[in-house]
């Protein structure tokens, strides 16, 4: 499988860095922050971006999408994560979708995919209940037909049509059996929905579950995370995309300021310590890129992708961290302030860093693949 991008690809990310860069600029972002945008993205940038087919990457041609798939999403992402762009891309074309195309009947595919594909329909994940990302640790339960229990760090939770919750039906948190995936609509009987504003200021969700209805059930009781699982390892690798985008978009700003930035009356962009430390990140970056083309290249192409997608979200998360902090520090440490953008990078390459398992967790996954 050659690790480069074929002429459709290559298409559809000049297409996206294009349409990003025009209609979907940091000032946007910057716009919303202001302004404490209840939505938290413009619903005309949403209209445009499903318009383009981007709300349908991750959806078969059979239920009306594009059927790009991992590779496609992974370049959209990456192009969002160059202009950070605010939309439900993540939480529903990437991964409402996958969930979805992996859990749900073939009726309840026909009723939603069509419409997540068309960006008539957002659907988010309720996944994680404390700060640290632990499906199998879900104590929420499911029982008498009503689910109870609190789930956070839900990505749109406050605009979703509807959300996928992970409840348990049997067992005690830290089994892998006895998980189940259901369906709620929004503003079902006992669903409290607090919005919060994220440090990367996002949108996300605090929901609060008291005794609503557990009627729409995803896939078999008690086997939630044999299809969850794999799903969410594609989601995995699609975040390691956009964080890639923002450590290259950082290196790109950091690298010409460098040039025109001079002491002692030259650029430091000449002096050698700074060429050292910007080959190493550019080197890591490169490295980067290929872990993350390899594993969405793996996940179209179907199998036990576990091995790939820690490996993509592991490195990824690393390399931002680095991109992230050489870019202010080679601001001079002024990078950081509201005057320039480098502030609003460093916080989503934090949150999207933690989303769906840390560095640490990944590592440790990756090993345990590894026969370690």
């Amino acid at each position: 499988m050659a690790m480069v991008l074929n002429e459709e690809q290559q298409l559809l990310k000049e297409s996206a860095e294009g349409f990003f860069a025009e209609k979907a600029p940091i000032t946007q972002l910057r716009k919303l922050r202001d302004n404490k945008d209840e939505t938290g993205y413009s619903a005309d940038l949403w209209q445009e971006m499903s318009e383009m087919g981007f709300a349908g990457l991750m959806v078969d041609e059979d239920h009306g999408g594009t059927g790009f798939g991992c590779v496609g999403a992974g370049i959209v992402a990456e192009a969002m994560g160059k202009t950070l762009s605010a939309s439900p891309f993540l939480a529903s074309s990437v991964v409402g979708a996958s969930v979805i195309a992996a859990a749900a009947s073939e009726e309840q595919k026909a009723a939603l995919l069509p419409a997540i594909a068309s960006g008539e329909l957002i659907v988010t994940l309720a996944l994680d209940e404390t700060s640290k990302h632990d499906p199998e640790g879900t104590a929420l339960k499911a029982a008498g037909g009503k689910l109870n229990g609190l789930k956070t760090f839900v990505p749109d939770g406050h605009v979703a049509d509807k959300v996928i919750v992970l409840a348990r039906t049997s067992g005690e948190p830290g089994d892998r059996d006895g998980l189940s995936l259901y369906l709620v609509d929004k503003g079902a009987s006992g669903l409290i929905v607090d919005r919060v504003i994220s440090m990367d200021s996002r949108n996300w969700a605090k929901l609060t579950f008291e005794g609503v209805d557990a009627a729409e059930l995803l896939g078999a009781e008690g086997k939630a995370m044999d299809v969850l699982e794999p799903a969410l390892d594609r989601c995995r690798i699609i975040v390691a995309a956009e964080l890639l985008g923002v450590a290259q978009q950082t290196f790109e700003v950091t690298m010409e300021y460098i040039k025109e930035r001079k002491q002692f009356g030259v650029p430091i962009g000449s002096f050698q310590a700074l060429q050292h430390r910007a080959a190493e990140w550019f080197g890591e970056i490169e490295v980067t890129r290929s872990a993350v083309l390899k594993a969405l290249q793996m996940a179209d192409a179907g199998g036990d992708i576990r091995w790939f997608a820690s490996l993509a979200k592991a490195k990824a998360s690393k390399t931002a961290e680095l991109a992230t902090k050489e870019a202010i520090q080679m601001h001079g440490g002024m990078g950081v302030t509201d005057e320039f953008d480098l502030g609003f990078f460093i916080k989503r390459a934090r949150v999207l860093q933690h989303l769906f398992g840390d560095y640490n967790y990944h590592a440790d996954r990756f090993a345990a693949c590894s026969g370690y």
